[in-house]
């Protein structure tokens, strides 16, 4: 009997789990690897934002703009094309988006103006929000048990895609100019392409959910997904001024662009390392525990990664890198938490936890923006940072105690509702 998400059902018999599971792995690759290419292309701004900012005279606080746009873009439509995704299938939407990530982000370079930037960005960023919630339900969905191994497997495609990003724009912008960023496309697209044609396709007569009523969303924000929506803003917040704030840093300090590069670079391995660890932990351990310890470690991990930007050395890295870890082992928690939550409207869950709390975290760097205008943007930075510990108590929260614990889909157990 297919289940609600359209996916083969879970396996009855140990003989049949290995096999189901092995698919389901493979499957978790494929998106990932979709997710791999769709970030990195989101990646591609934050290195460069010193170069677009000579190119066009821009100031820090337009700079910010520009990348809050990017991120607002690419989270805060999620919930709607999750509830599409549930709706009508994901098929289109994990391939479609990212192409159009892809192409139009690889354009940036080319962009005469601010006003065209934006839109480019913006276009680029609806990619992304049409990718994302299917992306990480479907990793969920397929197979048997394991799903918080298998959506780590998609996380850790995103962060290691955003993690050669950095290096990548910067040596080809280097070989070819900022112009010349549009011949990424190529691979990009081929990329997508054929990842895209290995996820299994949905079957057509999936039961049809309604799009979301605000006064739906706004239900499940006062219930226990509350918590963890609040834990996933401040991440998205501390993360997003590093991303920012860190290239800007290094080149205020007459650092090279390469080394902004390799700050963001370092953080974004650490992000992968964390997606992979976040999941493998939270199938055996109490996610709440789990959610305090990583939130009480991310503070000081981010003032070291901001102090020490500049020096570009293996002190600066180990910090990056640090920081990047506690930072993404959270999101294959708080996905699985919110799918358990909601159980029938998985993608719907996974937008919320995702690009709604990473939209309205990003709009946090608008205000760091100006405050580095105003200050300099590694004090901004610092200051930002203690906003993390918000996040430890939040994790304390009495509504997640149901969702403590893992609950195996085909391994005895079924997610329960709230």
């Amino acid at each position: 009997m297919p289940d609600p998400d359209g996916f083969a059902a879970p396996a009855r018999s140990a003989a049949h789990r290995a096999p189901v599971l092995r698919s389901g792995l493979a499957a978790a690759a494929a998106v990932a690897l979709v997710h791999a290419a769709t970030d990195a292309f989101v990646a591609f701004l934050p290195p460069l934002l010193p170069r677009i900012m000579d190119k066009l005279g821009l100031n820090i606080a337009l700079a910010a703009s520009l990348a809050a746009l990017l991120s607002l873009a690419t989270t805060l439509p999620q919930p709607v094309m999750g509830s599409v995704a549930d709706r009508f299938g994901r098929r289109l939407l994990l391939v479609a988006g990212p192409a159009t990530t892809v192409v139009t982000l690889s354009l940036i370079g080319l962009a005469p103006s601010f006003s065209a930037l934006l839109v480019l960005l913006a276009l680029g960023g609806l990619g992304s929000a049409a990718f994302h919630p299917s992306g990480a339900s479907a990793a969920a969905a397929v197979g048997g048990g394991r799903s918080g191994l298998r959506v780590s497997i998609f996380s850790a495609g995103g962060s290691a895609g955003y993690a050669v990003a950095p290096i990548i724009a910067v040596a080809l912008v280097g070989r070819v100019g900022l112009e010349g960023l549009w011949l990424a496309m190529i691979p990009g697209v081929l990329v997508v392409l054929l990842a895209g044609a290995l996820i299994p396709a949905a079957p057509p007569d999936r039961p049809a959910a309604p799009p979301p009523a605000p006064r739906e969303i706004l239900a499940l924000l006062r219930g226990p997904i509350a918590a963890i929506f609040g834990i996933s803003i401040v991440f998205s917040f501390a993360q997003r001024v590093f991303l920012t704030l860190a290239p800007i840093i290094v080149a205020a300090a007459g650092g090279s662009e390469a080394t902004g590069a390799f700050a963001l670079s370092a953080y974004v391995v650490g992000e992968t390392l964390g997606s992979l660890a976040g999941g493998y932990l939270g199938d055996r351990f109490d996610r709440r525990y789990l959610l305090l310890g990583l939130t009480l470690l991310a503070f000081p991990a981010h003032l070291g990664a901001m102090w020490f930007v500049t020096a570009g050395d293996v002190v600066a890295h180990a910090f990056a890198v640090s920081a990047g870890f506690l930072n993404m082992a959270i999101v294959p928690l708080i996905i699985v938490m919110a799918q358990e939550i909601v159980p029938h409207r998985t993608a719907l869950g996974s937008g919320i936890v995702m690009g709604l709390a990473w939209a309205v975290g990003s709009l946090g760097v608008l205000g760091a923006g100006v405050l580095a205008d105003a200050i300099g943007p590694r004090p901004a930075a610092l200051l930002c940072m203690p906003a993390i510990l918000a996040a430890a108590l939040l994790a304390l929260h009495p509504a997640l105690d149901p969702y403590r614990r893992a609950r195996h889909r085909g391994a005895g157990s079924s997610p329960a509702a709230p």
